[in-house]
């Protein structure tokens, strides 16, 4: 009896064991956490695989797995379309590649092994102007060409003097003694939205990059579609004329895919002016907030982050009507890289990116900027090659600009990613977190503080679990009191000193803490 029941028993087991075996079978993986951290690229500044001195698409590829390594989840390329200038934003056929660069057929290998990693790419869109050299304004500088109306030309009673919207000359002169349009220089003649045929086409350059595959479009001087000279700058009617131009174009775009991102460029100075663009577009790039952050880092004192995030974004989720994505950063290639506006401070370098990487949203990290990497003005200086080697040459090192910062072997891939104290393992650290704490992705931000300016905290309030962030921008520890029996678990701390008891979190100099 006992023999059949040890029989019976067994197999049971054996059945139940099958039939989970099963099950996992048939049950797709569960996807990993996504860090919803960007990674922004400048091709010909990447990695070069040809040997002709420029990065290039297969570059890209050929890096990934670095990508994969620091944790981000989706890289955002600067131009990769045909163009006359170095940069790129002025584009001649946007519906092919930068020769360059590669071809059609390296770019669809790209997003292929992208997306076996889990990393999505969305590809930068110059909609406000062409380039002059482009076939288009080539056509349209005949009166009598179809193409004519696809740019704006002055008229007998055009103010020729005037200023642009981005501060230079807003008119320039052909040699035929024609004036057109051209808000950022003669070389970039604005496209006229006003023509439905120039809608219509770039919908369709929009749809056509999506079959291709990619993800979405970082949108580049998103704002200036119609906000073209220096008194359009406040003006209600162009807002909306933007602003009806984007939900045209998402619209456009949808039935390519639906789930495409738009991230638009809307170089604003206070964050109620980026208001009125949620909803239009799934996000925009947070310029006061990149502001606030380095600052902060800067003076070693909270100015009002948490209250200031609190309060723009309920803003923004009731004007996109919850399903705003802020794009938080810290500076990009128009701007002085990060470590330069800090003079080198690495201590406060890691606060920034430390703040940077625990807000909600899509934090977006220049390339290099995880190395430390230093760049200030002329713009070709911010653009310099990606540091790989201790030594500064190497295989796939792009050679077509030079470095001026003085950045020495170790601001490297090279020397940093075997050492666990480096900047770029700080970001992989924080990335990490990212990954598996939702609240950082997905919360609700709140403020809370206490009485100490040199510590940064909000709180994230998320179905799976509340955190609350904690920075010390200071050199000093500090210890911050809890009042409220809320948050009595410590989730992730950067720097060892960092300790919790009942009633009070201590944090060592620069450490940053998540609770729960």
């Amino acid at each position: 009896m006992k023999s059949r029941v040890a029989r019976c028993t067994l197999l049971l087991i054996l059945s139940a064991l099958a039939a989970n075996l099963m099950a996992a079978a048939v049950q797709p993986a569960r996807a990993p956490a996504r860090s919803d951290v960007y990674y922004e690229i400048f091709v010909r500044s990447w990695y070069d695989t040809n040997g002709d001195g420029i990065g290039d698409l297969n570059g890209v590829t050929a890096k990934l797995d670095y990508l994969k390594w620091l944790g981000v989840s989706g890289i955002w390329l600067m131009p990769i379309n045909p163009s006359p200038s170095y940069h790129g934003y002025d584009i001649t056929d946007y519906y092919a590649i930068n020769p360059q660069y590669g071809s059609l057929a390296d770019f669809q290998r790209l997003l292929r092994e992208a997306h076996r990693r889990g990393i999505q790419v969305i590809m930068d869109l110059v909609l406000n102007h062409s380039s002059s050299a482009s076939p288009w304004f080539e056509a349209a500088r005949d009166p009598h060409d179809p193409h004519r109306d696809w740019y704006t030309w002055a008229k007998p009673d055009t103010d020729l003097k005037a200023i642009s919207a981005t501060g230079g000359p807003a008119w320039h002169a052909l040699p035929d003694g024609q004036n057109y349009l051209g808000i950022f220089n003669a070389e970039m003649p604005d496209l006229n939205y006003d023509a439905p045929a120039v809608r219509e086409e770039m919908i369709r350059v929009g749809k056509f990059w999506l079959k291709q595959g990619v993800d979405g479009f970082r949108l580049d001087a998103a704002q200036h579609i119609f906000d073209d000279l220096e008194t359009d700058w406040d003006s209600p009617t162009v807002l909306e004329k933007n602003l009806a131009w984007w939900r045209e174009f998402h619209r456009g775009i949808d039935t390519a895919n639906p789930h495409a991102w738009l991230v638009g460029e809307v170089a604003r100075h206070h964050p109620d002016e980026l208001v009125p663009w949620m909803g239009a577009l799934d996000a925009t790039f947070d310029f006061p907030l990149a502001k606030r952050l380095v600052e902060s880092a800067a003076q070693e004192r909270d100015r009002d982050i948490g209250a200031t995030l609190a309060r723009t974004c309920r803003a923004y989720r009731s004007a996109a009507h919850g399903r705003f994505d802020n794009a938080p950063f810290l500076s990009n290639h128009d701007q002085e890289r990060v470590m330069s506006q800090l003079d080198g401070n690495v201590e406060h370098m890691r606060t920034a990116a430390a703040m940077l990487m625990t807000l909600p949203g899509h934090p977006f990290v220049y390339y290099g900027e995880e190395l430390g990497m230093r760049g200030q003005k002329p713009d070709p200086h911010l653009r310099e090659p990606m540091r790989w080697y201790r030594a500064g040459k190497g295989a796939g090192e792009p050679t077509w600009e030079g470095w001026s910062a003085g950045d020495g072997p170790a601001v490297s891939v090279e020397a940093e990613r075997g050492d666990s104290a480096s900047l770029a393992n700080w970001y992989r650290m924080l990335i990490g977190w990212r990954r598996d704490i939702p609240a950082l992705r997905t919360g609700i931000l709140r403020d809370w503080r206490d009485a100490n300016r040199h510590v940064a905290a909000w709180e994230l309030d998320d179905p799976q679990g509340d955190a609350l962030v904690l920075h010390n921008l200071s050199g000093e520890a500090q210890t911050v009191p809890l009042p409220a029996p809320r948050f009595r678990t410590l989730l992730r701390h950067s720097r060892p000193g960092t300790s919790l008891d009942a009633a009070r979190l201590t944090l060592p100099p620069y450490g940053s803490a998540i609770l729960q």
